[in-house]
Parts: C-alpha cells; structure tokens; sequence
C-alpha cells in the first residue's frame, strides 16, 4: 500500500498523486493539514527518509518564524513545531515498501515503489 502526505492545494502534491495513480498503484491519501500527523509519526518519517527534521520543513512559512524557530533549533522542539502546524511539513510525503520520499521533484517518490 501507498500512502501520500497530500495538500491538494498544492501543485507538487497533486503532481505527485497523478503521478503514482497513473502507474495503477493503490493509493491512501492523508490530508495532513486536516489530520495532522503526531510528533512519532513525524520522527519515524524522519528515521525513513534518513534525514534531519528541518530538511522537512517549510522555513519559509510565517509559521516558521511565528514559532521562534531557526535552522539551528533542535529537533525535538522542530517534530513539536511540525506536529502542532502541520503548515510547516514539506509536502508531499509518500510512504511505501517501508520507505518514505519526498515528492520534490514528484518523480523521486518512484525510487520507493
């Protein structure tokens, strides 16, 4: 199964979800806006794709700056900030095989299938 992290306001997620239902995969979308994801789902995201919880997150966002975060603070207090404005997560997100990718360019995500 295929899950996908999907903001369909957002270009690269819709590019990204058409792009995996084009390949007649079966594809679970989670509107992580409306549900957002917890602070351990958020973490063991992170551990898939093997990187720190800022390159997940959106620093440009008032949001960002709102929180009194900087590219410097730690990761717990970024999980928190994550799981608390989902706003902040980079979107879109995709989960199979027991792997995660990030749907940046939208094609990265095949490498998971």
């Amino acid at each position: 199964m295929i899950t996908i992290w999907h903001n369909p306001r957002c270009s690269k997620s819709r590019q990204t979800l058409a792009l995996l239902q084009g390949r007649e995969a079966k594809v679970t979308e989670r509107h992580y806006l409306e549900d957002a994801p917890t602070g351990a789902e958020i973490r063991a995201a992170l551990v898939l794709l093997g990187i720190p919880a800022i390159a997940l997150m959106r620093t440009s966002e008032p949001e960002f700056r709102a929180a009194g975060l900087t590219e410097n603070s730690d990761e717990a207090s970024l999980v928190a900030a994550m799981a608390a404005t989902p706003k902040l997560i980079e979107r879109p997100l995709v989960f199979a095989n027991g792997k995660a990718a990030l749907g940046r360019p939208p094609e990265a995500v095949l490498a998971i299938l």
